[in-house]
């Protein structure tokens, strides 16, 4: 692709993947997102839970000045405590909904445009209920955002069977998922990861397609699905490159491809993708990041 990257899209760094000493709120959060937004390759960055009032002023500030697009993700606020958004315990599934609330909340407080979360997870005995317990819980997030402003409700797909072994899930019932969301409430979409694909065993156009019209926001990024043996298996998020890692340029190419085939990278309103990386073990953070840069840059000049 002759024309620039930047024409179709806004590049993004999720940042508490790629410092992932912040992912539970505290840590150097302040000085991570510094670096980022001095940073002139990318034009948007996606923040989580900032526990201590005084960094998120901090942050806010930095925000302002840097002429990002924000973008909120509220995966941590139930990764890292154990509760599920589609609990059949329902004093559990509350429990998911007001750290949600709160994350929209802090979401606003940032200045975010979109609103990101995962299913949890759910027995294959008790999925209907599962889904419906889902279905509940998103249209009370939908309700509480609408009221607040304009802030995009986005269900991030993740596997079903393998690592997060989240509820949503194969794109197909993604689609039935957000047709039903949709039916009543217009701030909610879906966002897809290429870093997923591998896990939900669908290739770009069997995970794009189905869902195309709920589609608002996408992640890159790189798995291992070789076998349960090798290093970083599941949804760890290595680097491109890293070995028997899934993704690499040519995938990038292929998504990319489908994502601009169907009108989602645009010219008029360029959405939102973001690198989703993480370092591993003992690997730098400024490096893994560069290597994602790398990796784009070949992408989409093959595309």
């Amino acid at each position: 692709m002759n024309e620039s990257m930047y024409k179709y899209m806004k590049v993004g760094l999720i940042h508490f993947m790629a410092y992932p000493s912040t992912i539970k709120g505290e840590g150097p959060i302040v000085e991570t997102v510094k670096k980022i937004a001095a940073d002139d390759y990318f034009n948007a960055i996606e923040l989580s839970w900032i526990k201590d009032g005084d960094a998120r002023k901090q942050v806010k500030k930095l925000l302002d000045t840097s002429h990002m697009t924000v973008g909120y993700g509220a995966q941590p606020r139930l990764l890292t405590t154990g509760l599920n958004i589609n609990d059949l315990d329902e004093a559990g599934r509350q429990k998911a909904v007001a750290t949600l609330k709160e994350g929209i909340d802090e979401a606003y407080e940032l200045g975010a445009k979109g609103f990101a979360f995962l299913s949890g997870h759910y027995e294959e005995a008790t999925k209907e209920e599962a889904f419906q317990a889902l279905v509940t819980s998103t249209k009370a997030l939908c309700a509480h955002a609408k009221a607040k402003g304009s802030l995009k409700v986005i269900l991030e797909i993740f596997d079903y069977d393998i690592d997060k072994k989240s509820l949503i899930g194969p794109a197909a019932l993604a689609k039935r998922f957000a047709e039903e969301v949709c039916k009543e409430y217009d701030n909610f979409g879906l966002m897809v990861d290429l870093s997923h694909l591998p896990l939900l065993r669908e290739t770009a156009e069997q995970a794009i397609l189905p869902v195309k019209d709920y589609l608002v926001h996408a992640h890159i990024g790189n798995a291992v699905v070789k076998n349960a043996d090798c290093e970083a298996y599941g949804d760890a998020h290595p680097r491109f490159g890293f070995p028997n890692g899934a993704n690499d340029v040519p995938e990038l190419v292929e998504f990319l491809k489908v994502l601009m085939d169907i009108g989602f990278l645009n010219a008029d309103n360029p959405p939102v993708v973001s690198f989703e990386v993480k370092p591993w073990a003992d690997e730098d953070p400024e490096v893994v990041i560069a290597n994602a840069k790398r990796t784009l840059n070949e992408a989409w000049a093959r595309l």
